[in-house]
């Protein structure tokens, strides 16, 4: 086999490969060979099938399958010889185009390509982070925020009373409604059903069906009209205009809730005081959670200061369209234009474009920090990963763990951030960290002022593993 250098510039890379006919047809002989040991056909003994009819019969298969193995083992080798290692497969151009690939499978004419890709930057990496300062917030939870989220609770538990049959629904009350939906005049499957609870304000249903109901009385019936969302999820019934004929079952109001140990019993506590606590630990934990987005932030912004290295345009462009269809996808829906965002499509490229190579660039130095300091992902964390995964799907939980099992990307989606997560405490170990303690307030306006760069800092985390694994 020849390899020749056709183009170094930068991480892009050319290199022609010739693989000689000789060498292709030594690997078709052996693989007919194989062939011939376990051949069976009429009027030949096994393993006596002459090789030459063998050839007649399979020999274009076997060179095509010949031809496909060689060219991914020269790769690998050109790629091994030069010590070089690839962003992504290969581009791969057979010289002389399709005449030549006919060639190379009905004569003896030799296998020549170019293959063009982008090597991984190099990345120098320091042995420790302590030039990196960065804050931890503990925040402080007032007994008045606990007061608050157990009365959200209680509200999400209470009981209600049926009023007099003369007492008109108010914004609050639960109703017990049966109703029948049609449109132009026609029932329409998914549109009708019996003593339906709805709490008025709740937003349950379709924009608009509560209010009309507000100041009915039980035993009424109503018909409220209705438009169905554009975008609603079943597609038949999108954009289209409805009337339910609507009848009131109940009319029941919030009967008053003690906040008590008895009232914390029915959920499972022992008093009120462990009902508050269990409380005050989910707050703790919903904060801890929040504080850490903000301390990874501060991470990935102060390497993004520290390391610039040219990246994989390949790659880049990769992310950039993954951003771009997100971004205008979602200004669709939304009905934008980029004027309407203060923009143009040609600074909103620009932008994005800086946020995809930003990205591509923090992946790959999260890759190579944590490959140096040998994290790694183990078997029993991705486990975790993939049940707490499956969770988020009551009652599909096997589908999509065998999913997941059966599909070697979509685990790879799991294991990066992990992944990230753990270099990043990496990072934190050696880091001047200091702490300071804020309010519930004050840590969502710093959240709240950092959305808008949150896109930035979040690398590419698909490269974030390959770069650790490779």
């Amino acid at each position: 086999m020849d390899i020749s250098e056709l183009k170094n510039e930068g991480l892009a890379r050319e290199v022609r490969v010739v693989v000689p006919a000789a060498e292709l047809a030594e690997k078709v002989d052996a693989k007919l060979a194989e062939l011939q040991k376990d051949a069976q056909m009429p009027g030949f003994r096994k393993g006596k099938v002459p090789i030459a009819h063998l050839r007649r019969l399979y020999g274009r298969q076997i060179k095509a399958e010949v031809v496909e193995q060689a060219m991914r083992e020269a790769i690998e080798k050109a790629l091994a010889e030069r010590d070089e290692r690839a962003a992504y497969e290969p581009e791969v151009e057979l010289e002389g185009g399709e005449e030549a690939g006919r060639k190379i499978i009905e004569e003896d004419a030799d296998l020549a390509f170019v293959m063009k890709y982008e090597v991984m930057p190099e990345v120098e990496t320091p042995e420790d982070f302590s030039d990196i300062e960065v804050t931890r917030y503990k925040v402080r939870i007032a007994d008045d925020e606990v007061d608050e989220a157990v009365n959200k609770i209680a509200a999400q538990f209470r009981d209600y009373e049926e009023k007099p049959e003369d007492a008109a629904a108010e914004e609050g009350d639960r109703l017990v409604i049966s109703f029948v939906g049609r449109i132009d005049g026609e029932e329409f499957e998914g549109g009708s059903a019996e003593n339906v609870p709805l709490e008025l304000g709740s937003g349950r249903f379709i924009h608009g069906f509560e209010d009309q109901l507000i100041g009915a009385k039980a035993g009424e019936e109503r018909v409220v009209k209705v438009t169905f969302p554009e975008d609603y999820g079943v597609e038949k019934l999108a954009g289209k205009e409805a009337e339910f004929t609507v009848k009131v079952e109940k009319v029941e109001a919030p009967a008053e809730q003690k906040i008590d140990d008895d009232f914390a019993g029915k959920l499972g506590f022992e008093s009120l005081d462990a009902l508050r606590e269990k409380v005050r630990e989910q707050l703790a934990a919903e904060y801890e959670e929040a504080a850490r987005a903000h301390l990874k932030q501060e991470v990935l912004d102060a390497l993004d200061e520290r390391f610039d290295f040219p990246v994989p345009e390949k790659l880049v462009e990769a992310e950039f369209d993954h951003i771009w269809r997100a971004a205008t996808e979602q200004m669709k829906q939304e009905g934008k234009t980029f004027e309407d965002e203060g923009t143009t499509e040609e600074e909103a490229r620009k932008e994005y474009r800086e946020i995809a190579e930003r990205r591509v660039r923090l992946g790959l130095l999260i890759g190579a920090i944590g490959a140096k300091a040998g994290v790694d992902v183990t078997n029993e964390e991705l486990q975790q990963a993939l049940i707490a995964k499956a969770q988020q799907y009551p009652g599909q939980e096997q589908q999509v763990i065998e999913f997941y099992q059966k599909t070697p990307e979509a685990l790879v989606e799991l294991r990066a951030p992990i992944f990230e997560a753990k270099v990043i405490d990496h990072i934190l170990e050696s880091a001047k960290v200091s702490e300071r303690e804020v309010t519930p307030e004050e840590l969502r306006k710093m959240l709240e002022e950092e959305e808008a760069e949150e896109e930035k800092a979040s690398p590419q985390t698909e490269e974030t593993e390959s770069g650790a694994k490779d």
